[in-house]
């Protein structure tokens, strides 16, 4: 279990705070929650009396956080919580603000799964290297541990996946000291309760321009908004043409309903 392979990385000079977020579940997540609650003292109970999203469930989180440093880990299991000792190391000797773990570094064990997941991930990490001037491997990854006064100042807003990018950007642009670190990744298929899909990575890409631009020297962001009006020029210029057809393709049916009518 999750919450059991967290609690073991305690130490003499590591204590562990475990804050569970329940996002309105349909299932026993809390009465599971609320039973590991009981057994725990470590562990803290929060729930959202609608669901809102990973992203609001994160912000909640952070917010009750009280240790000297935050770790988003999901329960699937996903990643490791044996590795976030690893991540820690760069934050506890004072080098780092935050650390990432990167899945496509390293040579940990990694389940083959999704060609084009992949491509995504790697097309949206380009983008959000470009627009925050950073040099990550993995910008989607969900191990992304933070200096709690860190990560509490920071205005996060995405409650979907578009936490990402957000974080990413805002934490590139506050000149934050940041450390990437491979760990292994044992992905999920959809028929094992994935959820994210293409829209989520629209999202992500949409994040990036908005939470990098502000920050972009006067010629990116010139580029960058003629890239986005010619984008919609031709999704304009699409959409006329495909009406234009459509009329064109009606003419002729209408002209003879209109000759029946009159006879």
């Amino acid at each position: 279990m999750c919450v059991d392979r967290v609690m073991s990385l305690r130490a003499k000079d590591l204590e562990v705070e475990i804050i569970i977020v329940d996002d309105a579940s349909r299932d026993r997540s809390l009465a599971i929650a609320n039973e590991l609650l009981s057994k725990h003292p470590q562990v803290r109970v929060l729930q959202h009396e609608r669901n809102k999203g990973k992203g609001a469930a994160l912000r909640t989180g952070f917010r009750e956080a009280t240790g000297d440093f935050v770790a988003v880990q999901d329960a699937d299991l996903e990643y490791s919580p044996m590795e976030l000792k690893n991540l820690l190391e760069p934050l506890r000797d004072g080098r780092a603000d935050v650390v990432i773990g990167s899945r496509f570094k390293g040579q940990g064990p990694h389940r083959v799964l999704y060609f084009w997941h992949y491509v995504g991930n790697r097309i949206l990490t380009l983008f959000s290297n470009m627009f925050s001037d950073l040099n990550l491997s993995d910008m989607e990854s969900c191990y992304k541990v933070f200096r709690r006064e860190v990560i509490q100042r920071v205005d996060l807003r995405e409650d979907r996946f578009g936490f990402e990018p957000e974080i990413i950007a805002k934490v590139a642009h506050s000149r934050l000291r940041i450390y990437e670190m491979a760990i292994s990744y044992s992905g999920r298929t959809y028929e094992e309760g994935k959820k994210i899909n293409w829209k989520d990575g629209v999202r992500a890409l949409y994040c990036i321009f908005r939470y990098n631009s502000d920050h972009l020297p006067l010629p990116m962001q010139f580029i960058m908004y003629l890239f986005i009006g010619g984008f919609s020029a031709i999704v304009n210029l699409g959409g006329f043409i495909a009406a234009q057809a459509l009329v064109l393709h009606l003419r002729v049916p209408l002209s003879l309903l209109l000759c029946w009518l009159q006879e």
